[in-house]
């Protein structure tokens, strides 16, 4: 590498060349470049220094590149999780391939499974890495001669009878001022990569490549959560529902019990009424319950990639059955997320494709060297020349030599474009930074739901035991007539309600795991060994689009990619 002063030296070149019998060009080269590297550039005499020039412009190249080297920025974390110390958590680490089968639930299996072929959202995700990899292409692209066109023109000209060439030449020979032209011609112009500019650019799209896939993943991360999710509601509402209907079937017997008695005047109308209240009171949660059911079913559909739907099928074994969590969860350590959570990756192949778009924009404060070329034929049909000349050997014409390209007095626009790429690429720095203190949060905080939701889930079991030891007691009491119809309806009640209770702390326990797992950044790799889109996805484009290679599967992320490489055509 080259440091800021010697690349300005470099910048420092003259290139003088003459069309003659004998062609000459002569090259300065900084002092300080290596005596045998001179003697391979300056040969003043002959054509033979500008092939060596040239093998010393591409030689340069391999070496100069301007703007920063992208590392890894530093992220703070903790040497381990809050909740390290409970026996129930485990900083061993563990593979999170496919977590959702610690449920040992089958109809959970296969609506993952379904999920991850199906979803529209993963599939899009999916696209957008081959767009990425479009991208790609195009700034590969970017690095061999720009400009390559075949071109041909006929032209019918006029000038001007009053203008200065059409005045008698010395020779007394008067112009033609109408005449017809042809001429076909093969343009070339290459911007040499000097400073690095278009190798910079190829970084920056392989760096956004590796972006597109991490957040594929992360998708995948978010799919298999919400499946999980949505699975874990559905057989926690199936579970409130039973206990509801079970719970209205009994207090409708009490009902009915009351209406004996009040009709054979043992006891009051207000046990009649306040029977008929706990009745209704715990009939009016039932519909509730069955539209959140449908919700979350819906849901579901919609994750699978399919319209709203009962899902029968797939809601195989026991309705209710809330998947139950292992009495211990691995969860490694907080380093661990730096390399497994996609979006924490994804963060800082976004800050290094920025940093990357930084040398672009400071290649633009240096001289642009160009190589520039056309062949062709043209002719005319001025004085004795026909249009058909043009496929004689006179008609050839030809034209090649260096340009080089300043952009001085810009008023400051380059160099603040480079101000605006650095400020991006410091906010990236700080979006990786702000995403790993987040994505630690999210595990901390699912860690402490799925903890506490255990213990809360034992006093709620203990509840429910008391509760209905004491609707027991009521009812002996009540046929002994020890006590009122009251205290009856109220035991019923509070058994309902710590019935409910337990079967949603049960579903917050598999759904606090599930979130563990997902801050985990669990579930994505089930992607390997697949492509990123779908057969039928492929196969619509394909059909509409010469996509060449890059609807092939795309090599594995930690691959080493070589800066330069041959376009994907």
């Amino acid at each position: 590498m080259f440091n800021n002063s010697d690349l300005f030296k470099l910048s420092y070149f003259v290139i003088r060349g003459r069309s003659c019998l004998r062609r000459k060009l002569y090259l300065w080269v900084p002092a300080y470049l290596p005596s045998l590297f001179m003697r391979h550039i300056y040969r003043p005499a002959g054509c033979r220094p500008i092939p060596c020039c040239a093998i010393a412009l591409l030689l340069l190249c391999g070496c100069v590149k301007v703007g920063p080297d992208f590392k890894r920025p530093e992220a703070e974390v903790s040497a381990n999780w809050l909740e390290s110390g409970d026996l129930r958590v485990s900083t061993s680490a563990a593979e999170y391939r496919e977590w959702w089968k610690i449920f040992n639930d089958p109809a959970l299996d296969r609506i993952i499974e379904l999920a991850y072929s199906r979803n529209l959202s993963l599939k899009a995700a999916g696209v957008r890495v081959l767009e990425a990899r479009a991208q790609l292409g195009i700034a590969v692209g970017n690095f061999f001669p720009q400009t390559q066109q075949i071109s041909g023109a006929l032209d019918y000209n006029r000038t001007s009878e009053k203008s200065p060439s059409s005045a008698v030449s010395q020779s007394g020979f008067q112009l033609q001022h109408t005449y017809w032209q042809d001429q076909v011609s093969f343009n070339l112009s290459w911007e040499i990569d000097f400073w690095g500019k278009f190798r910079r650019a190829i970084e920056s799209a392989d760096a956004s490549l590796l972006a597109a896939i991490a957040d594929y993943d992360s998708t995948l991360v978010t799919l298999t959560g919400d499946a999980a999710s949505n699975y874990i509601s559905i057989r926690t509402l199936e579970r409130r529902l039973a206990i509801a209907r079970k719970n209205a079937g009994t207090q409708q017997q009490s009902l009915q019990i009351a209406l004996t008695r009040f009709r054979g005047g043992v006891t009051s109308e207000r046990d009649v009424e306040q029977a008929r209240t706990i009745l209704y009171n715990t009939l009016s949660t039932i519909p509730g319950l069955e539209a959140r059911l449908r919700q979350a079913k819906n849901s579901l559909s919609i994750l699978m990639g399919l319209p709203p739907d009962n899902l029968d099928s797939l809601l195989t074994g026991e309705t209710g059955q809330i998947p139950a969590p292992p009495p211990q969860v691995a969860v490694g350590i907080p380093a661990d997320l730096l390399r497994r959570r996609p979006d924490v990756r994804s963060a800082e192949f976004q800050a290094a494709a920025q940093s990357a778009r930084i040398g672009v924009a400071k290649a633009d404060l240096l001289p642009a060297l160009s190589l520039t070329g056309s062949v062709g034929l043209l002719s005319s049909t001025v004085g004795q020349f026909k249009l058909t000349d043009m496929a004689t050997i006179g008609a050839w014409t030809a034209s090649a030599g260096p340009a080089v390209q300043w952009n001085i007095l810009n008023y400051g626009r380059i160099t603040n474009n480079v101000r605006v790429q650095d400020a991006r690429f410091q906010q990236a720095l700080l979006t990786y930074q702000n995403t790993v203190l987040k994505a630690h949060q999210e595990v901390e905080d699912s860690l402490a739901g799925f903890l506490r939701s255990q213990e809360s889930a034992e006093y709620l079991a203990s509840g429910t035991e008391a509760a209905k030891r004491s609707l027991e007691l009521a009812f002996i009491q009540y046929r002994q007539g020890s006590t009122d119809f009251t205290t009856v309806l109220t035991a019923q009640q509070g058994l309902l309600n710590a019935q409910d209770s337990l079967a949603s702390a049960m579903g917050d326990i598999s759904s606090n795991l599930v979130g563990v797992y997902r801050a985990l950044g669990g579930g994505w790799k089930i992607r390997e060994g697949h492509d990123f889109i779908s057969d039928d996805v492929k196969t619509a484009m394909v059909r509409r689009t010469n996509w060449g290679n890059l609807i092939k599967p795309a090599p594995p992320e930690g691959s080493v990619r070589q800066p330069l490489r041959l376009p994907d055509w």
